[in-house]
């Protein structure tokens, strides 16, 4: 399986990127990489590992696309950008199954709906993200922040979308899906959620709860949130900044505790650290745009060499499932 890594537009590129490749062909015996972007650089942090083996091979693309750059002008005119050479490879070479890139999602996306193009019947490629829940599972949110003015057909097909993700990645069947809104009655919201909710109730084929509320996303109730990306990317934001809020004061209530908090928190501390693993979006991937015709995941900005791993592993797990496959069988009609 040959996956495409873009090496340049992350926080921590192109280090992140490289090492996390070289993590995946050492750990996936399947898997070989293409690493786009500054040749030299990218060949520095390669010798810096000590990688010398052949799964991992370099496409030179001197330019790149930062967060300050328009996404459609930026595919447009930044020919030579890593995205771009990137999403190019993933078009032009059958045998290669998808990409991974932590840069500019805007651009990820544009140059992803332009180049490679939708599946066959998809209103809008949706953004779709993987988060932690209290029953140990995970819980997947689209639209993450890729769609912020929907219409309610487009919500109707990523609830389709993200109940084939969910069934097919965690062996979930009938996955139990939620519309976010502001109440949890069959009444409560927008005229636009309320037409959204008809069209999600009416659908036999999908397991549709009802409508839910954000502090309920990480209940482990459901499988599946739906959302316009406005929505949806509030919710996300908000959840992070609470878990970050969390996190800090508990650090500093101990940095600023009495001399039994301390002692305390030394027999806590195993304790401490697996909630924190279990919250921490390095662990999880990326966010995979579903609806594009190959697998494209958009990993964090600020991803690590671990999430890196994590987003390409991501990449071959939907390709075994044959994600592009079975959403075509839905909307290809």
């Amino acid at each position: 399986m040959k996956i495409i890594v873009d090496a340049f537009g992350g926080d921590f590129s192109p280090q992140a990127n490289v090492a996390g490749s070289v993590t995946a062909v050492n750990l996936l015996d399947d898997v070989e990489i293409v690493l786009v972007g500054d040749e030299n650089k990218i060949n520095f942090e390669l010798e810096k590992i000590g990688y010398s083996g052949n799964k991992i091979s370099v496409i030179n693309a001197p330019d790149c696309i930062t967060n300050d750059d328009l996404p459609t002008v930026a595919i447009r005119q930044k020919k030579e950008s890593s995205l771009v050479v990137a999403l190019d490879e993933l078009k032009n070479n059958d045998d290669v199954i998808g990409l991974v890139c932590s840069g500019n999602t805007g651009a990820l996306l544009t140059g992803a709906t332009l180049k490679i193009g939708r599946i066959k019947g998809v209103h809008r490629p949706v953004m779709a993200a993987l988060l932690p829940t209290k029953n140990n599972k995970e819980v997947l949110l689209l639209d993450a922040g890729s769609n912020v003015d929907c219409k309610p057909e487009y919500l109707l097909q990523f609830g389709h979308m993200g109940s084939v993700f969910m069934s097919g990645m965690f062996d979930i069947k009938d996955p139990k899906i939620a519309l976010l809104s502001v109440g949890t009655e069959d009444k409560k919201g927008s005229e636009f959620s309320k037409e959204v909710f008809n069209l999600l109730k009416q659908e036999k084929s999908l397991n549709f709860l009802g409508n839910m509320e954000a502090r309920d996303i990480l209940s482990g109730q459901y499988d599946v949130v739906v959302a316009d990306g406005f929505s949806g990317n509030i919710a996300l934001k908000g959840i992070e900044g609470g878990i970050n809020f969390a996190l800090h004061n508990l650090k500093y209530a101990v940095e600023t505790g009495s001399l039994f908090s301390k002692i305390g928190y030394l027999f806590l501390r195993k304790s401490i650290n697996k909630v924190k693993s279990k919250v921490d979006y390095r662990n999880f991937g990326g966010a995979p745009f579903l609806g594009i015709n190959k697998i494209v995941v958009k990993s964090h900005g600020s991803s690590t060499a671990k999430t890196i791993y994590a987003s390409i592993l991501q990449v071959k797990r939907m390709y075994e499932f044959d994600m592009i496959r079975k959403l075509s069988d839905i909307f290809g009609d």
